[in-house]
């Protein structure tokens, strides 16, 4: 299992919890490559979109910029 993999993975179990899938979310993207995190960028969006729109685009943003 590839860590962008796992990343996937946690991010579906703690979905339930919007703060946990946020803090999970800033954990996973400090562990993954350049292009794993636009991967997992382009997933989130796709799967959790309509759910966590605000925090994708918050920690996203944060990302792009070198602060997450």
């Amino acid at each position: 299992m590839t860590m962008l993999e796992y990343v996937k993975m946690i991010l579906e179990k703690v979905s339930f919890d919007k703060k946990l899938f946020e803090k999970e979310l800033m954990k996973g993207i400090k562990e993954l490559i350049p292009d794993d995190v636009k991967e997992l960028q382009n997933w989130c969006y796709d799967r959790f979109g309509n759910m966590y729109q605000n925090i994708l685009n918050k920690i996203f943003r944060k990302s792009h910029l070198g602060l997450a």
